[in-house]
């Protein structure tokens, strides 16, 4: 089922969801976070479906959250959860196998909801970032906890505190993807990895990944206390705000005296 910022289709077993607001390079605002958790939904609920891969719309994965709408939150009036805490519940509580095809720029929520995949691929010109202090925030999704887990403490800290990219070669090295592809290769290669997981069966796809999650449940959630409490501290502070500011002038921020 397609949604308005997000499409779906089958293929013997594979869920193919595609972020698809390529003029926003797939940036997430309230309704893509609501669509792709409710792609999430009917493709956990549907036994028809054994494993889920998840890609953006040609010429990025996702660029992150939507500065934006980051600084003009609209509200909702249907009494129902919106936006990123509701996806990431989903997202992190996913008891099928979900594989990421990186085909392009992955920023802030695009590297952040990798390291909540099971298998990551990437293209060639795939590239990742975590930005999050140069917007004057603090990591997200558990970050804070995933990513030290996949690449060590050392390399987490350089990658948060200098907003270094990392290219698909480096995503690699440091066992943030299993591997890379050309890019007009990425997707069939990764449909073909996943239709061989569509294969098994679906009870024993679902138990082992719940035994998967359980490792690390209780540390994903007191790493997600710890990053909204720290997040509820920094957005709207002077850092998030002159941040916010000089991505809608164009302008590198000044953080002189912050």
């Amino acid at each position: 089922m397609n949604r308005e910022t997000v499409l779906a289709e089958h293929r013997d077993g594979v869920a193919l969801i595609t972020m698809n607001r390529p003029s926003k390079r797939n940036a997430f605002n309230d309704q893509q976070y609501d669509d792709l958790r409710d792609a999430l939904i009917d493709a956990r609920d549907d036994d028809a479906i054994k494993a889920v891969v998840l890609t953006g719309a040609p010429g990025a994965f996702s660029g992150g959250q939507d500065l934006g709408e980051m600084a003009d939150r609209r509200a909702h009036e249907d009494g129902r959860p919106h936006g990123f805490a509701p996806f990431l519940d989903c997202l992190s509580a996913f008891d099928k196998p979900l594989i990421a095809a990186v085909n392009g720029v992955g920023v802030g929520i695009g590297l952040t909801m990798l390291l909540h995949c099971d298998i990551v691929y990437v293209a060639r010109s795939a590239r990742l970032r975590a930005p999050f202090v140069s917007l004057g925030l603090v990591p997200e999704a558990a970050s804070s906890y995933l990513l030290q887990a996949i690449v060590g403490p050392q390399v987490a800290a350089e990658l948060l505190y200098t907003n270094a990219w990392i290219d698909a070669e480096r995503a690699v090295e440091l066992k943030l993807a299993a591997a890379l592809f050309d890019d007009d290769e990425l997707l069939e290669s990764v449909m073909r990895k996943a239709s061989e997981i569509a294969h098994q069966p679906l009870t024993a796809l679902r138990r082992t990944k719940q035994v998967l999650l359980a490792v690390r449940a209780d540390a994903v959630a007191s790493a997600r206390r710890r990053e909204d409490a720290g997040m509820a501290a920094m957005i709207g502070a002077p850092a998030n705000v002159e941040a916010i500011r000089a991505f809608r002038e164009r302008r590198p921020a000044d953080f002189s005296g912050m």
